[in-house]
């Protein structure tokens, strides 16, 4: 009887210990070699809306794609099985990397990239009336003086609670840079209209050089804090997430550095939980990883702060397969639930980037012990 006791208390230890069982949602197939960088929005008549990237002509961030979607009739648990087109490949290379914003006058706004070569890549809009059956003609956030290569990621836009739209991007080729650059110079674009005009930010100072190269710093995003500030988070190749912080809604940026936020070069996450108001963050954490996991893009884990980003408590595992390949996360609160979906490829299989998993959490959970 004890021993059945005892071996009672390890299985139930071990199930509450087990990540929770995702979603394959959009497998890769035929033609169809990768699915990724999406984002999810609910719309008014309960439904969930997911669009995301579908590769066609290979794998590659180059490849041809255009804009597809699918939905949810129960709260993001299960999606339909058949795309419905939304956007065709409009561009020269491809069209990727969707977020969807509820605007504050109710209508429905969707960016990505219109990537037309690789000196010529920057974020459009184009606005919804209907729920997003139908989408008016796309708007660039970024006009033709500031040509250039612009990487504006997936679920990226928020809206401040000032009303401002705020678009960060990384610049790779433009303005003031003679050649490409992988060390990106990490700024916003804003729109106080809701996006009918569009000012560019001063750019972040840059962080110090490390053994005589620049840190790269790629793929920003943007949360409002409580007291009114931003601050802007950038992966690296130095460790850590690094931050900056805007004092003035996003037109000027303090200088970059690093964060307690360890991860390898890959991008995190940062969303308000609406029911509690605390952050919520979604990471590759790597303060804990053995050396074979060095530089991989797993585990994926979530971890709550109550102090503005200072400190993070309650970590919890989402995904922690070591050939796993987890990133580029939608996030979306919905009903008191988490509703995601990311990049969840096994290295083994095929890139890491060509599935996309879907989770719907209650927010309760990430409070829970791990």
């Amino acid at each position: 009887m004890l021993f059945t006791l005892v071996g009672l208390l390890v299985m139930v230890s071990a199930a509450l210990a087990a990540p929770p069982q995702s979603n394959v949602a959009l497998p890769p197939g035929p033609g169809n070699p990768r699915n990724s960088e999406g984002d999810v929005v609910q719309l008014k008549d309960g439904k969930v809306l997911l669009i995301y990237t579908h590769f066609v002509g290979g794998s590659g961030d180059h490849a041809k794609a255009h804009l597809a979607s699918r939905i949810s009739e129960d709260g993001g648990q299960t999606w339909s099985d058949e795309d419905q087109l939304v956007i065709p490949n409009e561009a020269g290379l491809n069209v990727m990397s969707v977020s969807l914003l509820r605007l504050a006058d109710g209508r429905l706004a969707l960016f990505y990239l219109r990537k037309n070569s690789h000196v010529d890549c920057r974020p459009q809009m184009r606005i919804s009336t209907d729920e997003g059956k139908t989408w008016g003609e796309a708007t660039s956030l970024i006009p033709d003086e500031d040509l250039g290569y612009y990487i504006l990621n997936n679920d990226r836009v928020v809206q401040l609670s000032s009303g401002r739209l705020i678009a960060p991007v990384a610049q790779h080729v433009g303005p003031g840079m003679r050649i490409r650059n992988n060390a990106a110079e990490t700024l916003v674009y804003y729109s106080d209209d809701a996006g009918e005009t569009w000012k560019r930010s001063q750019y972040a100072a840059r962080p110090p050089k490390r053994n005589g190269q620049d840190v790269l710093t790629q793929e920003p995003g943007v949360v409002e804090l409580t007291d009114g500030r931003l601050m802007m988070w950038i992966r690296t190749n130095a460790g850590s997430q690094f931050v900056t912080y805007s004092q003035d809604q996003g037109e000027t940026w303090s200088q970059l550095e690093p964060s307690n936020m360890l991860s390898p070069i890959s991008p995190a996450t940062i969303e308000r939980i609406p029911k509690t108001g605390d952050l919520l963050l979604i990471w590759n954490d790597h303060s804990d990883i053995p050396a074979s996991l060095k530089g991989k893009r797993t585990p994926l884990r979530s971890a709550i702060s109550k102090d503005d980003g200072k400190t993070w408590t309650h970590v919890k595992t989402l995904e922690d397969s070591p050939t796993g390949w987890y990133c580029y996360i939608a996030l979306d609160f919905i009903d008191d639930h988490a509703v995601m979906a990311y990049c969840a490829g096994d290295r083994r299989e095929n890139n890491g980037l060509a599935v996309t998993n879907t989770q719907r959490l209650p927010v309760e959970w990430f409070y829970e012990a791990e």
